[in-house]
């Protein structure tokens, strides 16, 4: 093919993208970014988790769980914080319960599985890459996260 076709393809393709839209839907505001709009203490807690002040993200999502209870995304973040402050079993506790709310979350999937890693339990870590391989089977940037930790890890222990 000569590069006058190469040019006419493209801008055949081009016009018919065009004239039909574009190939996915608009998306929709991400929840996350919806409900730090609509509670201020999650959104203080997530700022805070962003600067790496884990008491100060935790004090702020305990009361963003009080103001918005039963959310998986609160949960999440309170998980990864706990987790982040070396506090490894309340941030299981709070992954279980975001998972209860919301089992297909990946977030929680991702960050539960390295929770694992760090108390040793690689296996219970690949349950969770297994439920990523289900949720989302196509690209996935929790699931190969995830992969890498895991594979590392496995890896960092056998030299020992």
């Amino acid at each position: 093919m000569n590069l006058k076709s190469i040019l006419a393809s493209a801008s055949i393709a081009v016009a018919l993208s065009v004239v039909s839209g574009p190939a996915t839907p608009a998306l929709e505001p991400d929840a996350v970014d919806v409900l730090a709009e609509r509670n201020p203490e999650f959104a203080q807690g997530r700022r805070a988790v962003e600067a790496r002040d884990w008491k100060t993200a935790i004090k702020w999502l305990t009361a963003a769980d009080k103001r918005t209870a039963n959310n998986a995304d609160v949960h999440n973040l309170l998980g990864f914080a706990y987790r982040n402050d070396g506090q490894v079993d309340v941030a299981l506790k709070h992954y279980q319960r975001a998972l209860q709310i919301d089992p297909r979350h990946r977030g929680v999937h991702e960050y539960i599985g390295e929770a694992y890693l760090m108390t040793g339990n690689p296996a219970k870590a690949e349950e969770h890459l297994a439920t990523l391989n289900k949720i989302c089977p196509r690209v996935c940037e929790e699931r190969d996260d995830l992969g890498k930790k895991i594979a590392a890890y496995r890896a960092s222990n056998k030299q020992q």
